[in-house]
């Protein structure tokens, strides 16, 4: 009897969780189908629930040809096909497929979902600004700005408020850091709120389901707007990280109020790190945050699939890709970094005009001398730290090689957007891929009729070592990118590679080959206020040394022989020559051009070129000019 009792009661049991589940199952599909009434969901994570469903719901499901005329059936399957498309395309950054996914978010949520003015309320209480979230106050701010500028909106806000100022560091007394608080957009919110119609609060909510459903979470909007860069999982502390420490270290682990460790300072998490690239400098955005770990994976785990560049894994741990509108991403993960974090670099491709870029006293004098440069076919390198804007500039250089020249391009991943550019002209770009190696690149580069070589940076000895092979013997001139910080170093780094790829045994006749090759080099300059400028452009010229070979008859004992050789193995085989510096805000004229390579580059210029060239010349540096 008892095990009978047992079984009855197990069994009454389930029959109960059984009925709580179908209860709970039909409730929810009422919800989402729009006709449930008993509850009223009007809260954000329960719009972007019921967006998912609806969507995927026209997207995936077969259509009813039950009673529909083979054409209204046509009209569906077309619809149905635009919409899986764009489903894929705006997750890709393809600004139309996002637009078209918002339109269709956008009747769902008033014809399906009813949502009135007053509904709004409950997901983002407008109408009383004492208790919208930072977050909130920042996105109405943006969203009223982006209505009068467009892709300004973020320049114009930060311009207008002077934001990207200086702030005290809390690490270190005397250092001090760039970030926009929340005091600043409460600021901001103060000075630009103003009550809100109905279509632009719509317009508001559908970007936030949209963002948290296809979108980049809270960089969404900021990737469209013309900066230099967004970043993500940069700062704070991973879950991993926090589960490494012991509990006296982290104030969640002790039950005191999150984000404050056990001295009462401030911590952030990694999902909380958001930062903007703007003119040069990094500035953190505080008062944004993916919400969780999870969130932040989700970003970087769609954000570099543009054109399908393989898997990130574990076994490989990081992805450079370029996107739909040419920026560059950068994605890390675990176990190769120590938290999931990504790198949008943007270029700038409206702003990439010399007369833009080049600012300061006697701006003039550097933008002429780099258009006879490339006029004049010179190999050139343009060199500088990250960020210093050495890719911007190589975008504007070409537009000043003649438009006759055919062009090739190797870059890591198609960031110079030449033909967007110059749609015009003949030029062709290559990249790496998981089969095809830079070297392999290059290599076929000789087969494809071009004139001039740009590489986009010469990031490895392989590389380096092709293109000083290149320079030399497959094109007119090359222009390429280098990280070195000065011009011996440019030229220590390039020597070194022809070492270890095992092109040259011997140090010396590897620098003179260097030396033979680089004509010029531009080095750029980032300061710590972001300043962007030409330090100084420099003429390489090879050193002819006879010392040596008049050794036997100017030196007749040993010991004077020996020293001789000494000094002419440790001597440099080229003269770094400084033509144009920049010196107290303004840029100056200090050695004039070898007239050796003066005549070379004018026999490669047009009649009229050469002759401009040679009054541009006299008229900086006078006299000084062939000496």
């Amino acid at each position: 009897m008892e095990r009978v009792a047992n079984g009855i009661g197990i069994a009454l049991i389930s029959l109960l969780a059984l009925l709580l589940v179908w209860l709970r199952a039909r409730a929810v599909s009422s919800d989402k189908s729009g006709k449930g009434t008993a509850h009223e969901p009007y809260s954000l994570p329960d719009l972007i629930e019921y967006v998912k469903f609806q969507l995927h719901e026209l997207s995936r499901n077969k259509i009813n040809q039950w009673g529909m005329s083979e054409e209204a059936w046509n009209r569906k399957v077309k619809a149905r096909t635009e919409l899986r498309q764009a489903l894929r395309g705006c997750s890709l950054g393809d600004r139309q497929d996002k637009r078209f996914v918002q339109a269709y978010i956008r009747d769902l949520l008033i014809d399906g979902y009813k949502l009135t003015e007053d509904r709004m309320e409950r997901i983002i209480p407008f109408q009383q600004p004492v208790r919208l979230t930072c977050q909130d106050r920042f996105e109405i701010v943006f969203y009223l700005y982006r209505q009068r500028y467009g892709d300004e909106a973020l320049s114009a806000l930060i311009e207008d408020y002077e934001l990207d100022e200086p702030k005290p560091s809390t690490d270190e007394e005397g250092s001090y850091m760039y970030e926009i608080s929340g005091e600043d957009i409460d600021y901001c919110f103060g000075r630009e709120y103003r009550q809100l119609s109905f279509e632009e609060k719509l317009d508001i909510i559908v970007q936030r389901v949209y963002q948290s459903y296809k979108g980049f979470s809270v960089i969404d909007s900021i990737m469209e707007q013309r900066i230099d860069g967004v970043s993500g999982g940069v700062s704070g502390i991973s879950a991993s990280a926090q589960l490494d420490n012991s509990p006296s270290d982290y104030s969640y682990m002790n039950g005191i109020e999150a984000n404050v460790d056990e001295d009462g300072r401030d911590f952030s998490q990694v999902w909380e790190s958001v930062w903007i690239f703007y003119k040069g400098k990094s500035i953190r955005l505080p008062f944004l945050s993916f919400g969780s770990e999870f969130e932040l994976k989700r970003i970087c785990q769609n954000i570099y699939k543009y054109n399908l560049p393989g898997q990130l894994s574990e076994a490989s741990g990081y992805k450079v890709n370029d996107m739909k509108d040419g920026s560059r991403v950068v994605v890390v993960r675990p176990p190769f970094a120590e938290s999931w974090a990504f790198f949008v670099r943007k270029f700038d491709t409206r702003g990439a005009a010399l007369e833009q870029l080049i600012q300061g006293g006697r701006a003039e004098l550097p933008i002429q001398l780099l258009k006879y440069l490339m006029k004049g076919s010179r190999i050139t390198s343009i060199t500088g730290s990250q960020g210093s804007g050495k890719t911007t500039l190589l975008m504007a250089l070409v537009k000043h090689i003649y438009a006759s020249y055919t062009l090739r391009v190797q870059e890591m991943s198609f960031e110079l957007n030449l033909r967007k550019l110059y749609n015009a002209r003949n030029i062709l770009s290559f990249r790496e891929t998981e089969y095809v190696s830079g070297q392999a690149g290059l290599d076929l580069q000789k087969k494809t009729d071009g004139t001039v070589h740009i590489l986009g940076e010469v990031a490895t000895d392989e590389v380096a070592s092709w293109m000083i092979q290149m320079a030399q013997v497959a094109s007119l001139f090359t222009v390429f990118t280098h990280h070195a910080k000065t011009f011996p170093d440019l030229v220590d780094s390039l020597r070194n590679s022809l070492l270890k790829t095992g092109v040259f045994r011997d140090e010396r006749v590897a620098e003179l080959q260097v030396a033979g090759v680089i004509d010029f080099d531009i080095h750029l300059r980032r300061d710590i206020h972001g300043h962007r400028y030409i330090e100084r452009i420099t003429q390489c010229c090879q050193r002819i040394d006879h010392e040596i070979a008049r050794g036997s008859s100017e030196f007749t004992d040993t010991y004077n022989t020996a020293v001789a050789l000494n000094r002419h193995l440790w001597e440099r085989t080229y003269q770094e020559r400084t033509i144009i510096e920049y010196v107290d805000g303004e840029y100056r004229p200090v050695q004039p051009i070898t007239e050796r390579c003066r005549k070379e580059m004018q026999r490669e210029m047009l009649p009229e070129d050469a002759d401009r060239f040679e009054q541009f010349l006299s008229q900086y540096w006078g006299e000084r000019v062939g000496a």
